[in-house]
């Protein structure tokens, strides 16, 4: 009996000890990096670049393959592949990807951190591990009540709801939100919306808000808790620029990391149950969607930035850092190659481009127009309305290194379609045909990235999104948990297993 005892006593000291390694094993610092609108294309045009910059060729395989023209995260050991549909569609949008990776549910576009009914609410992977001890912190290079970043603190039936989703911000306790602004903080952003002053409801609850370089930026050396930081610039829609763009008054998406780094490594008196920091970077998307190559590669780099301060903190805690990139589909349909290139690639075409499709449009495209559209106007029936607007040619080889005497007869006179309907509203195209060659952006502007893009051997198929698969990379404790081909849900699964979340997902809030 006493042999017995002893039997069932040492069983027991064995489990409890295997649990307690299995414990300990969890990585107490989880980071998340997605790509919005990243998939393989994004991530070999931004390769082929940084070799072309680094002055080697991007049709070389010996420079391509150097270390120093590889990507942070392609250097990463673990690699997967995940599928981004929703619950009805092929092509996703970001508040169902997002709603995929943090709650672990298919649901449909449009729809945030609920069901495909939007009638049952999820708890997110960063709300399950701020309940279990762990602090978070969450950054977006767009606004902070955008799809991606709310699909980790919000519930709400429409992603256009984004007072509601503010304030939900506020309510969450979390310790460190950064990137872009606030949409509507102030009132509904849409019929259906909350009316809350979102900036009374972040400090009643704590929260610091910080809105220039030096304050943030000092929080490296001296912590906060419930800290909200935006740049002091946003371009367009409470985002931050895009990275070509970017002022040195602004703070860079691996700046903003390192700064939630020393503010989520500070316990503030909780448990020392280390963090969970999801990090976006979303112009992607948004420069994808314009089809500008050169936005796009220059977010990516900026992205990929922050990756390697995550890459250079797990070096310092190798036994208690995991790390995580992808992306929530691909946007653009962009490709490596085009027909007007076959097998070869001329990289150095991007090199010239001094500012994205955004800040052209808003700037030079803007003055030049309210200079010369009464001009032109009167006759834009004319063939040669740009070829005579010596200014606009210039403008063209200053801003994106576009040289009209260069062109093709074909490459011409896409532009010069496009600037007459970009200067007068109309031009020799049907409508179908405006709504394929440019989409709803700005008509000439669209045209000088495409050719650009066409003539260093990209090409883009849409103004959306595309429904490939994407990659995953992987880096540190558990990280084996991310090989082989899942669905994007999984991600949220593997995610909360390794943070030692018990319950399975998705959790009913």
């Amino acid at each position: 009996m006493r042999r017995n005892n002893l039997a069932v006593f040492l069983f027991a000291a064995a489990m409890l000890l295997t649990a307690a390694s299995a414990h300990a094993a969890q990585p107490k610092y989880v980071f998340f990096f997605l790509g919005d609108g990243m998939a393989n294309a994004q991530i070999q045009a931004t390769e082929a670049y940084l070799t072309t910059l680094n002055g080697g060729s991007a049709t070389e395989a010996a420079d391509l393959l150097l270390p120093e023209n590889r990507l942070n995260m392609c250097r990463m050991p673990v690699q997967g592949m995940q599928t981004t549909y929703d619950a009805h569609a092929l092509m996703t949008d970001s508040a169902s990807a997002g709603t995929a990776f943090a709650c672990g549910i298919k649901t449909r576009s449009g729809i945030i951190g609920m069901d495909d009914t939007a009638t049952i609410s999820y708890k997110s992977v960063a709300q399950l591990a701020f309940e279990s001890g762990k602090r978070v912190g969450v950054i977006s290079s767009v606004s902070l009540d955008h799809a991606t970043p709310a699909s980790y603190y919000a519930s709400v039936a429409n992603r256009g709801y984004m007072n509601s989703v503010a304030s939900q911000l506020a309510a969450t306790g979390y310790e460190f939100f950064g990137g872009g602004g606030l949409v509507s903080p102030t009132g509904p952003a849409r019929a259906g919306d909350t009316s809350n002053d979102v900036w009374a409801l972040l400090a009643a609850n704590g929260y610091t808000v910080l809105q220039d370089r030096e304050s943030i930026m000092a929080l490296k050396t001296a912590p906060q808790s419930r800290v909200v930081c935006i740049n002091p610039w946003l371009q367009d829609s409470a985002a931050m620029p895009y990275a070509i763009d970017q002022p040195s008054t602004n703070l860079s998406l691996k700046e903003m990391t390192e700064v939630a780094i020393a503010c989520l490594e500070n316990s503030n008196g909780r448990n020392d149950n280390g963090f969970f920091l999801m990090v976006e970077g979303g112009k992607i998307d948004w420069a994808c969607h314009a089809n500008d190559a050169m936005a796009t590669i220059g977010d990516m780099l900026d992205f990929d930035d922050a990756v390697g301060v995550a890459l250079a903190f797990l070096e310092r805690h190798p036994r208690e850092t995991l790390i995580v990139v992808t992306g929530d589909h691909e946007t653009g349909g962009m490709t490596i190659g085009h027909a007007t290139t076959a097998y070869t690639a001329h990289y150095d075409r991007l090199l010239n481009q001094t500012c994205s499709f955004q800040y052209f449009e808003e700037n030079q495209w803007a003055d030049h127009k309210a200079a010369y559209s009464a001009s032109v106007c009167g006759s834009w029936t004319d063939p040669d309305n740009l070829a005579n607007d010596a200014v606009m040619l210039d403008l063209m080889m200053d801003t994106f290194g576009l040289d009209w005497a260069s062109l093709n007869d074909y490459q011409k006179e896409k532009l010069e379609d496009a600037y007459d309907r970009s200067m007068c509203g109309a031009n020799n195209n049907s409508v179908p045909e405006n709504k394929l060659l440019y989409g709803n952006y700005e008509s000439i502007v669209v045209t000088i990235t495409h050719i650009l893009n066409e003539q260093a051997s990209i090409g883009w198929t849409s103004y959306s999104h595309t429904g490939v698969p994407v990659p995953v990379y992987a880096a540190g404790r558990d990280a084996s948990r991310f090989t082989n081909f899942y669905d994007n849900t999984d991600i949220a699964k593997k995610l909360a297993q390794v943070m030692d979340i018990r319950q399975d997902l998705p959790v009913v809030k």
